[in-house]
C-alpha cells in the first residue's frame, strides 16, 4: 500500500504573495498620500515617510530580539507605518509619531506573534494610544494650505458642520493627513477592488450603515460620509485579512457594528470621530462572528456536538 503523508492546510497554494498584496496596498494609498502632501504641504510626506521608515525599522528589531525570521520584505510593517501617518494630524511631533508606531508594531503586532497574530489593527491601535494619552496634540488640525512658519489650526468637519460637499470630497479642511481628501482614497479603493485585494463587502455596509443611522437620527447622511476618518477607515482598516471576519455574512455584519458603533460615538459620545474606536470593538468580535458564520461539514459538526457533550459530563 502507497503511504500517504498527511499535512495541514491549505493544500493548493497560489502565486498572491503578502508583498505582492501589501505593494498593491501602498500603491492604492499613494494618490492620498499625495493629496496630503498638497493639501497640508512637505511635512505631510515627511511624516509619512518617517512613520513607514520607523515601522520596517522596528520591525527589524523585534525579528532580530525574538529570533524570528526577518518580516520587513513583506511589507506590512509599511503598510501599517502608512495608515497610522494617514491617521495623525500633519502638526504632530515626530516624537509622538514614533510612540505610535511603536505601540503598533511591538506592542500590538509583534509581542502577539507577529503578521497573522494579532487581535487588532495595529495602525488602529497605535491610534488610539495617542488618542488617549496626547488627545490636545492628536486634536491640533492646521488648515489647508497653511504657513509652517506660521500655523493656523482649525475645527475638523465633524466639530464644525460648515463645509460643502466639495470641500469635503475634495479635502481642503482640516483633519488628519491622509483622510480629508476622500476623492483620492476612492481611487485607491477602486484600485483595490479593480485588482481583487478586498471584498467590498464590509466598506459598503460600514458606509451605508452610518448614511441610514445618520439619516434615522435626522443628520446629513452624505456629509457624515465625507467628513472624518470614515472612508479611510472602512476601505483600508475595516478590510485588514487579519482582524476581520473570513466570510461575507461575517464581513457584513461587521461592516454593520463599524457603522452602528462609529454613530453612536459621533452623535452621542464627546468624541466628534468614532471610526478608529469602532473598528477596534469589531476586531475584538471578529472571533465570535466567524464562529457564527463560518458553515462547517456535517462532520465537523458533530465533532463539536461530541466535544461539547463531554465538557458537559
Amino acid at each position: 500500500m502507497e503511504n500517504l503523508t498527511v499535512t495541514a492546510s491549505p493544500h493548493e497554494r497560489g502565486d498572491v504573495s503578502t508583498a505582492k498584496i501589501m505593494t498593491d496596498v501602498i500603491i492604492a494609498l499613494i494618490p492620498a498620500m499625495l493629496a496630503s502632501g498638497f493639501i497640508f504641504g512637505g511635512r505631510a510626506l515627511m511624516l509619512t515617510g518617517f512613520c513607514m521608515i520607523s515601522a520596517m525599522g522596528l520591525e527589524r528589531i523585534c525579528n532580530f530580539v525574538m529570533k524570528r525570521e526577518s518580516s520587513v520584505s513583506d511589507l506590512s510593517a509599511a503598510v501599517t507605518g502608512m495608515l497610522l501617518a494617514f491617521n495623525l494630524p500633519v502638526t504632530i511631533s515626530y516624537f509622538k509619531a514614533f510612540l505610535g508606531v511603536f505601540v503598533a508594531i511591538v506592542v500590538a503586532k509583534q509581542l502577539f506573534g507577529g503578521l497573522g497574530h494579532n487581535f487588532a489593527n495595529p495602525a488602529i491601535v497605535g491610534r488610539i494610544v495617542l488618542l488617549l494619552s496626547f488627545p490636545a496634540a492628536m486634536s491640533n488640525w492646521a488648515v489647508p494650505f497653511y504657513d509652517d512658519k506660521a500655523i493656523e489650526t482649525g475645527a475638523t468637519p465633524l466639530a464644525v458642520e460648515a463645509f460643502s460637499y466639495k470641500q469635503l470630497f475634495l479635502g481642503t479642511v482640516g483633519g488628519s493627513l491622509g483622510e480629508t481628501c476622500k476623492a483620492a482614497l476612492l481611487i485607491g479603493a477602486l484600485y483595490l477592488i479593480a485588482k481583487k485585494i478586498i471584498i467590498p463587502a464590509a466598506p459598503i455596509a460600514f458606509v451605508g450603515t452610518v448614511y441610514l443611522f445618520s439619516m434615522i437620527t435626522g443628520r446629513d447622511g452624505l456629509y457624515q460620509i465625507l467628513s472624518g476618518g470614515l472612508i479611510l477607515g472602512a476601505f483600508f482598516m475595516a478590510t485588514d485579512y487579519v482582524t476581520t471576519p473570513i466570510t461575507v455574512p461575517g464581513k457584513i455584519i461587521f461592516g454593520i457594528g463599524c457603522g452602528v458603533l462609529t454613530c453612536v460615538i459621533r452623535f452621542y459620545a464627546s468624541n466628534p470621530e468614532g471610526v478608529s474606536y469602532a473598528i477596534l470593538l469589531m476586531n475584538i468580535a471578529t472571533p465570535l462572528i466567524d464562529m457564527a458564520t463560518v458553515k462547517r461539514t456535517p462532520l465537523a459538526k458533530k465533532i463539536i456536538k461530541q466535544t461539547a457533550a463531554e465538557e458537559t459530563k
